[in-house]
């Protein structure tokens, strides 16, 4: 047998103590207690409580009715719902879709969040864009440009039946959607409000729907030249839109007038879009008189679509902040709620009530809807550089000022019209 060395023994001894002396890493939590018991802090159980006896309340957290809300879950459900696995019970589709729509009543940031529904925020982030892509493809149907030209020619009889405005196609807008900015895009999409945003382009008809909602161009893009970065404006530059061909305004007419599109001063004046009159001038001349009821005509027409961005802000409070997502996913939860409004627009009447949007008064004085009383910022386009029109589209609008004056005016047009 080999001698005992003492001073080896010792040194064994005391690496083995200063093994012993290293603080083991605790585990990492694979989910905090609490949210492993959602059934109890969850908010599934509040929405019981407030479907059974506060109805409006649960409008109020859900931005819809009961109704409503269960036909949306019901189509919505089978693109949502998660398998049971051994390890945890998924959360249910109820509890995906609600969370959902309470994210785009209030924007709430996703951290706030996991305290009413007892969901970590980094899940609540991938549900709600999961459940907005498939709003977006269950309600695909509600808004649809329109394909031929006789579906075009009952989008502008509503026009001339509600704002009387003939040939009118559609009110154009655009709105900046504000977002925070991204990693690495320097100043692509800051836009002139001095806010990074992405760009939400729409065709609104007479009833106060999208048909058209085109969202994604950067801030950065002057707000004149967004429209022809849209792939409606691209088709309407190439005449693809089965726009129908020129017709009499009255069987007496002498020239067929086209069809066309309204908007305001941020775009351009062609032979199917037709904007303001700029400028003043002095107020005993005749013709500016008649520019000034052109432009009014005009802006009672173009008015849906303000409309529509306003109700869209005050109902989905994620407009109404800057959104803390990549533009890919901005663009997502705004189309979102772009489907959400024509859906709830159809399905409830409640949704736009009388008072809700601008509204005049028999001696035509506009007074502003109940939407306007929240003094939300609209973020819309702003006029830019004059661009030359063509002859021929400064001609067709002073033929629909001509038309307005003559045949084709109203008895209080010639009043003075303003908020009130």
């Amino acid at each position: 047998m080999e001698d005992f060395d003492p001073a080896i023994a010792m040194a064994v001894a005391l690496a083995v103590e200063e093994e012993t002396d290293v603080p083991k890493r605790k585990r990492a939590k694979w989910s905090k207690k609490w949210f492993l018991q959602r059934s109890t802090f969850g908010h599934t159980k509040l929405l019981r409580e407030l479907s059974h006896n506060e109805p409006n309340d649960l409008k109020n957290f859900l931005r819809m009715d009961a109704e409503s809300y269960n036909e949306l879950l019901q189509m919505v459900e089978p693109l949502i719902e998660k398998q049971t696995t051994n390890m945890r019970q998924p959360i249910s589709p109820t509890e995906r879709l609600s969370i959902t729509l309470r994210y785009l009543a209030t924007g709430n940031t996703f951290e706030d969040l996991k305290f009413v529904s007892a969901i970590a925020p980094q899940t609540i982030g991938k549900i709600v864009i999961e459940t907005c892509e498939a709003i977006i493809s269950c309600l695909h149907e509600y808004i649809k440009m329109p394909q031929s030209e006789g579906e075009w020619l009952k989008v502008s009889e509503g026009f001339c039946k509600s704002w009387n405005f003939p040939h009118a196609l559609g009110a154009v807008d655009g709105k900046h959607v504000a977002i925070k900015k991204p990693p690495g895009s320097g100043s692509y999409f800051f836009n002139y409000k001095k806010f990074f945003s992405i760009v939400l382009m729409a065709v609104v008809d007479a009833n106060y729907e999208f048909i058209v909602a085109d969202v994604g161009v950067n801030g950065r893009v002057s707000d004149g030249g967004v429209l022809s970065h849209t792939d409606f404006g691209r088709m309407m530059d190439n005449q693809e839109l089965a726009i129908p061909p020129p017709e009499k305004l009255c069987d007496d007419d002498v020239m067929p007038m086209p069809y066309v599109f309204v908007g305001d001063e941020a775009f351009s004046l062609t032979e199917n879009f037709m904007k303001p009159y700029p400028g003043r001038g002095a107020e005993e001349d005749d013709i500016y008189n008649e520019k000034c009821i052109f432009n009014y005509r005009l802006s009672r027409a173009r008015m849906v679509v303000e409309n529509v961005f306003g109700i869209l802000a005050s109902r989905f409070g994620v407009f109404q902040r800057q959104m803390l997502l990549s533009p890919e996913k901005a663009q997502t939860v705004t189309l979102a709620c772009c489907y959400l409004h024509n859906f709830l627009r159809r399905k409830s009447k409640r949704y736009i009530m009388q008072g809700t949007v601008d509204w005049e008064d028999e001696n035509g004085t506009v007074h502003g809807g109940s939407w306007r009383d929240s003094q939300i910022e609209s973020h819309g386009l702003q006029a830019t550089q004059r661009r030359n029109a063509s002859d021929k589209a400064k001609d067709i609008r002073d033929m629909f000022r001509r038309y307005f004056c003559t045949k084709g005016s109203v008895p209080w047009q010639r009043q003075s019209h303003h908020f009130v």
